[in-house]
């Protein structure tokens, strides 16, 4: 028997099918990401103590991810940044996704970056309940990015790493440029920007925008 999962990606396949078909506008929905950390086991067991493994408090949209009960406090040059939840599960390297007013409150000049790329991005320190964790680098405003199945992605003739454009419609209507196309079959259709750049555009959480299809 096939998992919700697995029935969403399929949904969605379809749905973009039948677009096509029809010439319309592919409609994609957002997830707006509030600061966050993902976090390498090692710098887990420095804040909160041998063995420590994350607690889920809730799953998130893309399969396999997860919101952790956990939280830590950020220390920059000029601020403070309390109850910054862990997302989970743990990477190998750990992350620190902030939005630009984030960076300018903290004192840290992050740069926009692809998840994962963060050689040469700055470092901070992050507190926990068990002990602190200072980082050389690591500290990212995320690059806004579409996760798409790999069906989707052939059916609208994209690849991944493709860079796109995508309409917001509305009051404040904004087209974003150079948005980063993330494909794999493990994904499902929707938009990440940060908190800066959904306030920009009046945008909520599960709000339908438009990938602009050249």
């Amino acid at each position: 028997m096939q998992d919700s999962a697995q029935i969403a990606k399929l949904v969605e396949a379809v749905i973009t099918r039948v677009m096509l078909e029809k010439k319309r506008i592919l409609t994609v929905p957002v997830g707006i990401s509030n600061r966050h950390i993902h976090i390498s086991p090692e710098d887990l067991e420095k804040l909160f103590g041998p063995g420590h493994q994350l607690t889920k408090l809730k799953d998130l949209k893309q399969p396999g991810e997860f919101a952790a009960q956990e939280t830590v406090i950020l220390i920059g040059p000029k601020g403070i940044q309390q109850n910054v939840r862990i997302l989970g599960p743990t990477r190998k390297q750990t992350q620190v996704e902030i939005s630009r007013t984030d960076a300018f409150n903290l004192g840290v000049q992050a740069v926009v970056r692809e998840s994962g790329k963060i050689e040469g991005t700055p470092g901070i320190t992050i507190v926990g309940p068990y002990g602190a964790a200072t980082l050389q680098q690591g500290v990212i405003c995320a690059l806004r990015h579409i996760h798409m199945t790999t069906t989707e992605a052939e059916s609208l003739g994209l690849k991944d790493r493709s860079m796109v454009k995508v309409r917001v419609p509305g009051e404040r209507e904004t087209i974003f440029s150079q948005v980063l196309l993330r494909v794999s079959e493990d994904f499902l259709l929707e938009m990440h920007v940060d908190t800066d750049e959904a306030n920009a555009a009046w945008i909520k959480n599960n709000d339908q925008v438009e990938l602009i299809l050249d």
